[in-house]
């Protein structure tokens, strides 16, 4: 381009101010008025977007060839000015043009930075900035906690024009055209003007360390210059450390490449490397987080894979492992792709379908071996994605074998998620034809459910399941090694057949068998706005009443999801069961028809209603009940 040609773009297009987004505005005040302990996440986050820029361009290039003859060997540079307070990175990536500068400094987009104030609302406090900050990549802003103004040239690909974005930090940016000797040929340099407080990253050794412990995985070479006029140093190979052998990979780089590719800093659970040979060729680094990601119960309930082929990326966000994985995060590189397929393409490939099903099945096979040799680091990923594991019973039913394996269960034997099915089954009570559940949302609550009395009395273990997908697998699974799935609160309990635990009686036969055969008749009539039967209970032992669902019926745990999700229908009235032994139902029997029976009858109700979490049917009118039961108490 002539002088003359760019003198006149650059009168044609003025500087320009902006404003921050509020979003953004609200995480610069964060940055420049809070000290971190954790703030060289800062350069971690310029070299990850710089390493995500040269991947771009080496995509773009490879249906461009003009841009291919531009594109030189990816590379990012660091160069330090300790005179002028100088902290410069610069890549030879895709570059920006102007709106695109605007929707990527501007704008809080697809970064760490939503999530870190997510986060943020929710917590309280002086000192939450620094127990987040090394939880979440809070994206480019993070140069605002070491720098006082921060200067970015830039230049598209394929493009004559060059930029200069501008900002302080203080609520506002500014955009100009660029002359082309102040910007990159290609790509993008960023300087940053360091603050008093930040001499420590104008000093080599401290830049080489930060580069090598949480870049060190990139794929893209890294070189510093420590001073004007230096020669660069290599610092990191941009070598793809899932191409290396796993003898010559450490545990800290599989680490730093976990904390790069997932955006979360704990220390991965497991981590799985393999090559797969044979008809399809390609490599797979998986990682399961050490704790739960902040997208895992997001509505769409994507997997996060990155695809590349021989190493250009193809995908950032593939939907490569069913939502049952989805907390998996893992890159797959494979040389048998078209290196010219798009991502929509790539999203429907029967071949990227097939190495995803054979992915799926490795990762099954790792998360088992895990739970067989060392059961406490298990105990910990179960804890963290059980509840999403236990998904694929309901919608995988392929793989519910290989499901049911790893998957643990709580249970009125082991009050922490310990147990198997195959456990359960190994320990079934002599006559035991069922695999029996109780649902709800509170395990401890659930340990002390009145449905559960005569189930301890015969030694039948039942699982406690308080999970919300508990309600759908029971339901959609037949049942394990041939027995099936029965909940504890549905239908009738027929434990005749199991022999009672070794110092346990069978019930005496009720009192008064007459008077309680009339209570339960008024008990219908009283209440049959409420529920659908009222019976005597084989369940109960020391409980009064309890409520369970018709034979026929949805489990009410089940019920009351559906309820909550718009299907009003799924509700039903339920059956309430009463103890004839009880001295609170003897004492109810013998009292005649009147407005103290009915007071009886609906507080009987409402007990069952709050043993089973749920309010009374009119709490204003329970209040009334029981003030007056304890005044008679005192009379």
């Amino acid at each position: 381009m002539t002088d003359d040609a760019n003198s006149a773009i650059l009168d044609a297009a003025p500087a320009s101010s902006h404003g921050f987004t509020a979003d953004v505005a609200r995480l610069l005040q964060l940055m420049a008025h809070s000290v971190y302990s954790e703030r060289d996440v800062f350069l971690r986050e310029l070299v990850a977007n710089a390493a995500d820029a040269c991947e771009k361009l080496r995509h773009e290039a490879l249906s461009d060839g003009a841009l291919a003859e531009k594109a030189g060997a990816p590379l990012v540079t660091i160069a330090l000015d300790k005179e002028k307070r100088l902290l410069t990175v610069t890549d030879n990536g895709v570059g920006m043009d102007r709106d695109e500068l605007v929707s990527a400094l501007g704008t809080i987009a697809n970064s760490g930075t939503r999530a870190f104030l997510d986060k943020l609302g929710s917590e309280k406090g002086e000192n939450l900035g620094q127990s987040l900050i090394g939880q979440f990549g809070v994206g480019f802003y993070s140069v605002f906690m070491v720098a006082d103004k921060v200067e970015v040239a830039t230049r598209r690909a394929g493009s004559e024009q060059a930029w200069l974005w501008t900002s302080e930090g203080k609520g506002t940016y500014t955009i100009e055209a660029a002359a082309s000797e102040d910007a990159p040929a290609v790509g993008t340099r960023v300087t940053l003007h360091l603050n008093a407080e930040s001499d420590e990253f104008l000093e080599s050794w401290r830049v080489e360390r930060v580069l090598k412990e949480h870049s060190g995985a990139i794929a893209i070479p890294i070189d510093l210059l420590g001073a004007p006029g230096e020669e660069p140093r290599r610092i990191t190979d941009g070598q793809a450390l899932w191409t290396k052998p796993k003898s010559e990979i450490t545990p800290e780089e599989y680490t730093d490449f976990y904390h790069q590719l997932s955006g979360q800093f704990d220390e991965p659970a497991l981590t799985i490397h393999w090559r797969a040979e044979g008809r399809t060729e390609y490599t797979v680094l998986a990682f399961i987080p050490g704790a739960r990601p902040l997208d895992l119960f997001d509505p769409l309930r994507r997997s996060r894979a990155k695809l590349y082929v021989r190493r250009v990326l193809i995908s950032k966000e593939i939907d490569l492992l069913p939502a049952w994985l989805r907390f998996v995060r893992l890159v797959v590189d494979s040389a048998d792709i078209p290196l010219n397929v798009s991502r929509e393409m790539a999203q429907n490939s029967p071949l990227i379908a097939q190495i995803g099903k054979a992915i799926t099945t490795r990762i099954a096979q790792e998360i088992s071996k895990l739970a067989e040799n060392e059961p406490e680091k298990f105990a910990q990923v179960w804890k963290n994605f059980g509840a999403v594991l236990k998904e694929g019973l309901h919608e995988d039913p392929s793989r519910r074998d290989e499901i049911f394996k790893i998957a643990r269960f709580a249970s009125t034997n082991a009050p922490e998620p310990t147990r198997t099915l195959k456990d359960y089954v190994a320990d079934l009570r002599e006559n035991q034809t069922a695999v029996y559940y109780l649902l709800g949302d509170d395990r401890k609550r659930l340990a002390s459910s009145p449905q559960l009395e005569e189930f301890r009395a015969r030694g039948v273990e039942v699982l406690l399941l308080d999970d919300p997908v508990d309600a759908f697998w029971v339901t959609s699974c037949v049942g394990y090694d041939g027995k099936p799935f029965k909940s504890v609160t549905q239908g009738a309990a027929d434990l005749s057949q199991v022999p009672l635990k070794e110092g346990e009686t069978a019930p005496e036969a009720p009192e008064s068998a007459g008077e309680v055969a009339a209570l339960v008749t008024r008990l219908k009539e009283t209440l049959k706005e409420h529920v659908e039967d009222v019976r005597l209970s084989t369940r109960l032992r020391d409980s009064a009443v309890c409520l369970i669902a018709p034979e026929h019926g949805l489990d009410r745990r089940l019920a009351k999801l559906l309820a909550e999700h718009g299907e009003s229908g799924a509700l039903g009235k339920p059956v309430l069961e009463i103890n004839p032994r009880h001295p609170a139902i003897l004492a109810l029997a013998k009292l005649a028809e009147g407005e103290e029976a009915s007071d009886g009858a609906f507080m009987l109700l409402d007990l069952a209603r709050i043993a089973d979490g749920e309010p009374p049917v009119d709490a204003a009118a329970f209040a009334r009940r029981l003030a007056a039961r304890l005044a008679k108490m005192g009379a």
